[in-house]
């Protein structure tokens, strides 16, 4: 199971540390934060213990408004589970009986200055991206016209460059070679980089490129939620290949399905053509119009007209 430690969220957030600051390798491995409520009055049924704990104006105002003893035991209730750690939201302060109890049972205490809506919201993001279950597939990943684009087949076979015609295009790399997927819900997978060849396009016969320093940051996108999966192949005599597109073909990843299709190459084949036309295609059967449907509809008028 992916996971990251509390210090990243402090660095990539700037989380100010109120307590537990020797506790910041402790592991978060779940997306979603959590906002304790039932918790404090004593109500563990389904108390997500695992999680980070967001602690806003709500929660530090119902505290603040218990008896010494009171809080102590309500706060008692949900430090005893030991959580990953517990920020504050809208830069509170009063928190001397919070600090105690996190710096005895050593978990990190931690503040910002975002309101609590604001905050959760983009913790739950970049908590959602970091810890998506994730494959790395061969290809290359690209946006054309704002749609993410998986583009498969075999080594050798004119994958980057086909990439490198649509950068010149107009549109916009992903990553070349090697492809991470991350599945960030039941419907949805992310295509982005490794890294490694982040920005790097491999030609043969050429060599490596840097598309931004050579085209600029137009020519290049971190990230795309993958809508379309294309695999090129060798051109098959009498192969036939969904003209009409009576049946849509999908790919599964990670138990997510996308749309497919099939491009064979021949020489002399506008293929960046094709991909950009199966983009805007897949945009238009979103919008609620398609092609094929539209071309039966109007041969079973004329049909009807004999």
């Amino acid at each position: 199971m992916k996971s990251i430690c509390v210090e990243q969220l402090v660095n990539e957030f700037q989380l100010e540390v109120l307590a537990g600051g020797e506790q910041l390798d402790r592991t978060i491995k779940k997306a979603k934060t959590h906002r304790p409520g039932l918790e404090f009055i004593g109500y563990f049924d389904f108390f997500p213990m695992e999680r980070v704990q967001i602690l806003g104006k709500k929660e530090i105002n119902f505290l603040k408004q218990q008896s010494d003893e009171a809080r102590a035991e309500q706060i008692g209730h949900v430090v005893h589970y030991h959580p990953p750690c517990f920020i504050v939201t809208a830069n509170q302060d009063g928190l001397t009986y919070l600090t105690k109890f996190c710096h005895e049972e050593q978990i990190p205490l931690l503040r910002t200055k975002e309101s609590t809506v604001d905050f959760t919201a983009k913790v739950d993001n970049y908590l959602t991206r970091k810890l998506a279950p994730e494959i790395a597939v061969h290809g290359v990943c690209l946006n054309v016209s704002g749609i993410g684009i998986l583009i498969r087949g075999e080594s050798g076979v004119g994958k980057s460059e086909l990439a490198h015609t649509l950068i010149g295009r107009g549109h916009r790399l992903v990553s070349d070679d090697i492809v991470i997927l991350k599945k960030l819900s039941h419907k949805t997978i992310l295509g982005t980089h490794n890294d490694i060849n982040r920005e790097f396009l491999a030609l043969r016969s050429v060599g490596l490129l840097n598309v931004v320093r050579m085209y600029g940051r137009k020519a290049y996108q971190d990230e795309s939620r993958i809508s379309l999966d294309i695999e090129l192949k060798k051109w098959e005599k009498d192969a036939l290949n969904n003209d009409l597109e009576l049946k849509t073909e999908h790919q599964e990843y990670m138990g997510v399905e996308v749309p497919s299709i099939e491009i064979q190459l021949q020489p002399g084949r506008d293929v960046a053509g094709l991909v950009e036309a199966a983009a805007n295609n897949w945009y238009l059967q979103q919008q609620g119009y398609k092609a094929s449907a539209d071309f039966m509809e109007r041969v079973q008028w004329e049909d009807g007209d004999d």
